[in-house]
Formats: C-alpha cells, structure tokens, sequence
C-alpha cells in the first residue's frame, strides 16, 4: 500500500514525514498536538523582528497577534493578515513565522498572524469572529501600524485558508475593511467532502479524510455535509461570490481538498472576481512546509511571494 501511495507523490516530495499519522481524529490527540513546541519548527528570518499585541476586549474576546516588522520598512506599505492553518483543532499563529517574515523581508510590507482560539474547546463562530476581531483591529490602527488601509491582504493554509476565504465574505459584508486581496493555500472550504463516498486519489496523504471529518465536526459542532450550515460557517456554501477581493489559490493535485478549491475558484470566476489557480502535480497536502526546499515547493512558494507583491506592493 505504501508503494502504491509513494507512486502518486511527486519524486522531489517523497519522504517518511509524509507517513506521520498525527493524531488528529480526536480531542485528546488535538489536545496533545497543542502542547508542541512549534517556534523552533517555523524559525523567524534574520533581519525581521517579532513583537505580539493583544487587542479587543470589550463586547469582543481578547486576541493575541504576532507582528513581523523588516528592518527599514517605508510606511505607509501594504499588509498581509495571516492565518495558521492546522484544520481549526491544532496549530498556532508561530506557525506563520517563516512564511510570514519571508514575506515582510522580500516584499517590506508588515505581517500579522493572528492567534484564534480552536475547535472543539471553541466551535464557530468564534475562531473567525477572533480572525475579524484582529483585522478589525489593524485596519482601525492603520496609521499607527504605518499601513496603508487600502492595501490589506488576507491569507492562510488549509484551515486558514477557509478562514481567509470566509473571512474576506465578511468583511465584504459588513463593509468596515475593504480587501486587496485573498491568497488561499490549499483551503479547507468545504465541509460536503467528507461526505463524499470516493476521493479518488486524493487524501491518501497527509491530511486524510478522517482527520477531516474530525475537524470539521468540530468546527461545526454538527456532522459535516448536513444541507444547510450557518452563513458564514463554510467558505464554499456562500451562493453570491460576486464583489469579492481577488485571490490566488495553490494546491496539490493530490490533496484531499483539491476538488472543492478548484470549484471554488471556478465559481469565483464565474462570479467576475479574479482568480490565480495553480494547481501542483504530485504535491500532498502541507508539502510546502515540511519540504520546502524541493524543487517543486521552492517553485510553489515564490509563486505566493510573487502573487502577493504584485497585490500589496504599489
């Protein structure tokens, strides 16, 4: 069975990290995986610096966010609001250290990685409440944050990538942070894949269809795949995508949520809003972090770095 799972990876992204089974399938396992050290695993680049600010309060709950600053930056810049991604029961905002501070040294713009609280302990709508809670919060601080309140970007991996994706449906909503743009890594947007009887040849590595129920029945705090779902809850339920921010999407042709992340882009674009899709051959779901040196990933990343630049630096 391994052989014939090794065969659908791509050659640059064969390694034993792909054959990890993390325990994500129950509370406890969650709980545990929480308890990682995760700052050594996302290393921050040198030349960047870090500092952490509480905000909200009030009528809203207290949120943590991770501030990566490159030496020199010219204010006003553009923004990128990240969101870790770990299938809304694990991870943590250090996650986006590298990715985030690669992008503030390489694009000088300011980076915010936003510390939302987790399923199952805390079910939607609170972890994006917390996410709006944060960009809220930066938009309302532009001047202070030396930012330019028409150049924010949403962003995130897996998880926080439905997060972003459902995050900008929000904002563009509620009509208090206009979006530049939404870069969309590999997406957890649809809670109706678990109920899917065949995927094919995705999920079979890496995040797999178990782990996804899990998740999402957290999330949810209902079984996934039911036919309705409270606005906001999923990214892809949304029927009217029309007037929302540009976005680019990355995923493996492999990857568990492959399909719905190209519907989704389908359906942007049907709705008049500009999509970059970019689809790797071979690539397992998290390839990027846990390989990012391989040939295929260093490729996948700058293509994120290039999207970005081209939304936020003027």
């Amino acid at each position: 069975r391994h052989r014939d799972i090794r065969e659908l990876v791509a050659a640059d992204l064969r390694s034993p990290l792909l054959y990890v089974n993390l325990p994500t399938t129950s509370a406890r396992g969650a709980r545990a995986l929480r308890r990682v050290e995760l700052s050594r695993m996302f290393p921050l680049p040198s030349g960047v610096t870090s500092t952490r600010r509480t905000v909200g309060g009030g009528t809203r709950e207290p949120v943590t966010l991770h501030l990566y600053e490159p030496a020199g930056r010219q204010r006003p810049s553009g923004v990128l609001y990240w969101i870790h991604g770990g299938g809304f029961v694990i991870g943590s905002a250090v996650m986006g250290q590298s990715f985030g501070g690669r992008v503030a040294q390489e694009l000088g713009v300011l980076v915010v990685s936003v510390e939302y609280r987790l399923a199952p302990d805390h079910p939607f709508p609170a972890p994006l409440e917390d996410c709006y809670t944060g960009l809220a919060w930066v938009h309302e601080h532009a001047d202070e944050l030396g930012v330019d309140p028409t150049r924010i970007a949403v962003g995130g991996e897996s998880a926080g990538g439905g997060l972003a994706a459902t995050l900008a449906q929000l904002a563009h909503d509620r009509g208090e942070v206009p979006l530049c743009f939404q870069l969309l890594v590999y997406p957890m947007a649809d809670d109706r894949t678990v109920v899917r009887a065949d995927h094919g040849r995705t999920g079979r590595v890496g995040w797999d269809p178990a782990s996804n129920r899990f998740g999402w029945t957290s999330y949810l705090g209902h079984p996934p795949g039911t036919d309705t779902v409270a606005p906001y809850a999923v990214t892809a339920r949304r029927a009217d995508l029309t007037g929302l921010p540009p976005a680019w999407i990355g995923v493996g042709d492999i990857d568990l949520f492959h399909d719905e992340d190209l519907e989704y882009a389908e359906r942007l674009r049907a709705a008049g809003v500009p999509v970059d899709l970019v689809v790797v051959p071979g690539m397992p779901h998290g390839a990027d972090v846990l390989m990012p040196q391989a040939p295929q990933m260093v490729a996948f990343n700058d293509a994120k770095l290039a999207a970005l630049r081209r939304a936020l630096v003027a």
